[in-house]
């Protein structure tokens, strides 16, 4: 039977732990590579599903906010048009260019009565419209200041420190809006004031100017949309938690500092809010106010967890699956693998065994040869004929050892002792060795090599990669040519580069020459294998380094190899 197609015996290879290994590796890589995919497959969609959630409460949001300010903008038109049709009533100028002010406030009692809030007696009548009706009015003189009212007059009472908060710096021929807390009054907290110049007729100068205080149209209550004023470090939004109160009124202050605009996401107790604000009288010379409205985010945190539970459900019933078809797949796609395994390691066995049967003959073969040499009654022709059967010998001994070593590193089996060696001393004998070769050349040689240069390396290996290189250097040279040796270390690398002059290798076949057995034309009349360059290559990549053609023109062909820098050992005493 065949040695190569026979049965391997069970224990004698460790092939079956290095194919469960293999295929747990794959089976390994396969759930990695499908749980990436569907942790990116699910976070996108959670993202996407999150993103759309919050896209909907957003434009809800919106559309209320923006309901709001329309409503807001009609009104301010509508007071504003009826605040200048105020300060233009004729017994009102009367009073204040006649400089009659203890007449003042009776003229406009008559003149604004409309205006004022109705008592509890006609606060239902049809005509009651309470966003256009005022709460109080107050007068300001040219400078700005209070005009006194008279005790009683029908004006809406006011806490002396709000009435103080009516007066301006200064006046201008500007409306001014601002907004004042009013304590003590739950149902209306804040005031909104519309200040209206008062231009004298007869000068065009402003002479006084009408305050006038309303109930603001932005403060809303509801569950799922809260708005109201933040004014003088004090939010009003009603039905607000006075905890939630000063926590929002900290952030919309610190954002009303810097002069901000816009909205932000805020844990208010234990749920999330959106809060949006927005100046209310930019350039005013009453307090800074800002409209702050609030949007309960609980439903999209809801739904968010919801949709996040789903997704998780999924990608674990998916998960599962995967995992059943990656180990059926593994199984399936591992198959050519453990028995491309099993041949690999029935040929590194039978090459490792041929070479090594073949080891005994070739020696007894030798034995045999140089007996019959040692005889007295050959002819000087059949010497050199035995003498000549002994060199292949050694020729066949030296494959059968190349052999044998690529087979230890194809099988895995080749460890390395890395130890600092002198690569100095090895490059010296390796270049004595190759001057007391008997060859018909004059070759010159060269060589560039720093003193105590130590690399990470095998003796015996890194011995071999120089002897099979600067034999290659040798075989491949022309007569009364030169080999080049040079060394240097660049980043803790060693880069030996060993040249020779010679035919140049042909381009097509530069790709080939690492390959084993290969030769190639210019090697047709050279002795060899085509083992040398590859073993060599492979030595120098367990020794961490590699082996390549730096360059063949025709005048140089380069090779460099490369080795670990290493610290010599200390010598002992």
């Amino acid at each position: 039977m065949n040695p190569a197609s026979a049965p391997l015996p069970t224990g004698s290879l460790p092939h079956s732990r290095s194919v469960a290994g293999f295929r747990l590796k794959l089976l390994i890589a396969m759930m990695v590579v499908v749980t990436g995919v569907m942790a990116l497959a699910a976070y996108v969609a959670e993202r996407n599903l999150a993103a759309n959630i919050n896209r909907e409460l957003q434009n809800d949001f919106a559309a209320k906010l923006a309901a709001l300010h329309n409503a807001q903008a009609i009104r301010h038109a509508a007071l504003i048009e009826r605040c200048h049709a105020l300060v233009r009533k004729p017994r009102i100028h009367a009073a204040l260019e006649d400089d009659a002010l203890d007449l003042l406030y009776p003229s406009a009692e008559d003149e604004l009565r409309d205006v004022m809030v109705p008592d509890a007696a006609d606060a239902g009548g049809a005509n009651h419209v309470p966003t256009l009706r005022a709460r109080f009015y107050r007068f300001l003189d040219r400078n700005g200041r209070i005009i006194p009212p008279p005790a009683g007059a029908p004006i809406g009472a006011l806490p002396p420190a709000v009435e103080a908060q009516l007066a301006l710096p200064s006046l201008n021929d500007a409306q001014q809006l601002g907004y004042v807390a009013v304590p003590g009054s739950p149902d209306d907290p804040v005031a909104e004031i519309i200040t209206t110049p008062i231009i004298s007729t007869e000068t065009g100068e402003i002479i006084a100017a009408l305050a006038l205080g309303f109930k603001p149209l932005g403060l809303v209550g509801e569950r799922q949309f809260r708005s109201g004023v933040w004014t003088a470090g004090t939010l009003h939004v009603p039905g607000l938690a006075p905890a939630v109160s000063t926590q929002v009124a900290s952030a919309v202050g610190r954002a009303a500092a810097r002069d901000d605009e816009g909205s932000l996401r805020l844990e208010l107790g234990d749920a999330p809010y959106l809060v949006f604000f927005q100046r209310l009288n930019p350039g005013s010379l009453y307090s800074p106010a800002v409209e702050v409205s609030l949007y309960p985010l609980e439903q999209f945190a809801a739904r968010t967890t919801g949709v996040r539970l789903r997704i998780l459900g999924v990608g674990i019933l998916l998960l599962v699956g995967a995992f059943f078809a990656s180990g059926f797949l593994a199984a399936r796609l591992s198959a050519p693998v453990e028995q491309l395994a099993i041949e690999s390691e029935r040929s590194a066995r039978f090459s490792a065994d041929a070479s090594h049967q073949l080891k005994t003959p070739v020696t007894v073969l030798r034995a045999g040869l140089e007996e019959l040499l040692a005889r007295e009654n050959l002819t000087p022709a059949e010497c050199d004929a035995i003498a000549a059967l002994i060199h292949q010998t050694y020729r066949l001994s030296s494959l059968i050892e190349d052999l044998l070593l690529l087979s230890r590193m194809d099988s895995g089996r080749l460890k390395l002792a890395l130890a600092p060696v002198d690569l100095r001393l090895l490059l010296d004998a390796a270049l004595d060795d190759l001057g007391a070769t008997p060859d018909a050349l004059g070759l010159e040689i060269e060589t560039d090599i720093p003193p105590a240069l130590h690399v990470s390396g095998e003796r015996r290996y890194t011995a071999i990669i120089l002897h099979n290189l600067l034999e290659n250097a040798r075989k491949y040279n022309r007569p009364g040519g030169r080999i080049r040796v040079a060394a240097r270390v660049e980043d803790g690398t060693v880069a030996l580069s060993i040249a020779n002059t010679g035919r140049s290798i042909a381009p097509a076949a530069q790709a080939h020459i690492f390959e084993r057995f290969h030769r190639g034309a210019m090697g047709e009349d050279v002795p060899g294998y085509g083992l040398g360059l590859n073993l060599a290559r492979e030595l120098a990549r367990l020794h961490g380094g590699d082996l390549r053609l730096v360059r063949s023109d025709g005048e140089w062909t380069e090779f460099e190899v490369g080795f670990r820098v290493a610290q010599p050992q200390p010598v002992p005493a």
